[in-house]
C-alpha cells in the first residue's frame, strides 16, 4: 500500500455509508462519538447544545456521505472537522442572538471565543491522538507536576528517554495554536456541510 493512501478502514466505512448501511453508521457513532460530543462540549460550554451538535454531526454523515474523500486524509479528522464547523456555527447563531454590547464589540467577543474554544479543541484532538508513551509522559509531567526524573521513574524509562517523549509531546500540542497561512486550508478542510 502506498505511504499516502487512505486507511483501509475509512475507505470501507465510507463506501458502506455511501451504500446506506445502517450498521456502518452505528460503527461510526460507536468510534467517534465521544470525540465528537467532548469537542463541542469544549467549544460550546453547554451540554444540550453538544448533544444537539453531536446528533448534527452523524445526521450530515448519513445524509452526505460523500462528502468524505479518503484521499483528503483520515476520517477521524474529517468527523471532527465537521464538528468543530457545526459548533462554531452554532456559537455564532447563539452569540448572536444574545443582547448585550453593540454589534462590533460581540462580533469581537465571539472570535475571541471561537479562537480559544478552537484552540482548545484542536489541543484535546492532539493530545488524544498521541502515542500513548506520548501522553503518559505529559499526564505525569504537567498534570500530576511531576518533574523529569520522577516522570522517568514512573514510566520506567531513562531521564533522557523521558526528557525526549516530554519535548516531542510538547512540540505536537504547541502546534494546536499555529494557524494555517491566510486564504490557506489543510487538505479536506474547508468542505461546508
Amino acid at each position: 500500500m502506498a505511504k499516502d493512501a487512505p486507511p483501509r478502514w475509512d475507505r470501507r466505512m465510507q463506501q458502506r455509508l455511501v451504500r446506506g448501511e445502517a450498521a456502518a453508521l452505528g460503527e461510526l457513532y460507536d468510534r467517534f462519538a465521544a470525540l465528537v460530543h467532548s469537542q463541542a462540549q469544549r467549544m460550546l460550554d453547554d451540554e444540550e447544545a453538544a448533544d444537539l451538535v453531536t446528533r448534527e454531526v452523524f445526521g450530515h454523515i448519513w445524509e452526505h456521505p460523500d462528502s468524505y474523500d479518503p484521499e483528503q486524509g483520515p476520517m477521524r479528522s474529517w468527523v471532527a472537522d465537521l464538528t468543530h464547523r457545526l459548533s462554531v456555527r452554532r456559537l455564532r447563531d447563539t452569540h448572536g442572538q444574545a443582547a448585550g454590547a453593540g454589534p462590533d464589540a460581540q462580533a469581537e467577543e465571539l472570535e475571541d471565543r471561537v479562537r480559544r474554544a478552537t484552540t482548545a479543541a484542536r489541543a484535546d484532538y492532539i493530545v488524544a491522538a498521541m502515542p500513548a508513551p506520548l501522553r503518559a509522559a505529559l499526564e505525569l509531567a504537567h498534570v500530576q507536576r511531576r518533574d523529569y526524573r520522577q516522570t522517568a521513574a514512573d514510566l520506567g524509562v531513562t531521564g533522557d528517554e523521558a526528557r525526549r517523549r516530554l519535548r516531542l509531546g510538547l512540540q505536537l500540542l504547541s502546534t494546536a495554536t499555529d494557524r494555517p497561512p491566510a486564504g490557506t486550508t489543510p487538505p479536506g478542510h474547508g468542505r461546508t456541510p
